[in-house]
């Protein structure tokens, strides 16, 4: 029996095939970084190379959801688009019924309850998406959430997904801290981005949240100063390593 064509059977070994088919869909995108700090999150995507006549404008890797929220994905496009417009309804039906914003644990339980249930019915297939999810919650509290095609839903101080992901973490590992403050958790997401992604500022989309100001995407040009910025102290930490000769 092929178990990879049906969705609701499992394989001798105990796996759902279609599940892992979407988990390497997710490895074929391209690569998310979350970060939390002290008082602000970050988030840091790999945007592939455009064609010449493409629109950067149009093909946004981190997606706002909420006022208060926004959702970065590796994997496929168009899902994570779908995705995104049911989560921003469902943030928005909160609204008019609760006269609140959405917590960011909420969310990230709505969504992954949507992507979970995706995989236990035939006749549809599983997201091919995996979303890190950064949001401000009304007390001030920062969050940070990742799911995955399979619907699993966890808490994280720092996370990647995509290709690649697991050199990214062992990077954020070593170097996250958890009363690190706004610049230096805006440095740690870019420079664990950079570690596999060599096209530099150009390839880049960041986002930066703080509590107590509204939410922004770097410019281009603030994307390659920071570059710049973090490069440099790479390149001094390498050298300092380095035996110095007699």
């Amino acid at each position: 029996m092929s178990y990879d064509r049906a969705l609701t059977v499992f394989s001798p070994n105990g796996h759902l095939l279609q599940i892992e088919h979407a988990m390497e869909a997710v490895q074929r995108g391209a690569c998310s970084v979350g970060v939390e700090g002290k008082d602000s999150l970050v988030l840091c995507v790999q945007r592939k190379s455009l064609t010449q006549l493409q629109d950067s404008c149009t093909m946004k890797k981190i997606l706002q959801i909420d006022e208060n929220i926004y959702l970065a994905f590796s994997g496929l496009t168009a899902d994570a688009r779908v995705l995104a417009g049911t989560a921003r309804n469902e943030c928005q039906s909160f609204m008019l019924n609760y006269e609140d914003r959405m917590d960011v644990e909420y969310l990230g339980r709505f969504i992954a309850h949507h992507q979970q249930r995706y995989t236990q019915s035939g006749g549809r297939r599983p997201f091919g998406v995996s979303t890190i999810i950064a949001g401000i919650d009304n007390d001030g509290k920062c969050s940070l959430y990742m799911t995955d095609p399979s619907g699993f839903l966890a808490r994280w101080h720092a996370v990647s997904c995509g290709p690649n992901s697991k050199t990214v973490t062992e990077y954020l590992e070593k170097t996250w801290k958890p009363d690190q403050d706004a610049d230096t958790t805006l440095k740690t997401a870019v420079r664990g981005l950079l570690e596999v992604v060599d096209q530099g500022a150009k390839s880049l989309e960041v986002v930066q949240l703080r509590v107590g100001h509204e939410a922004r995407f770097l410019s281009e040009d603030e994307v390659a100063e920071l570059v710049k910025t973090v490069e440099a102290e790479r390149e001094q930490e390498e050298a300092a390593k380095k035996p110095k000769k007699n």
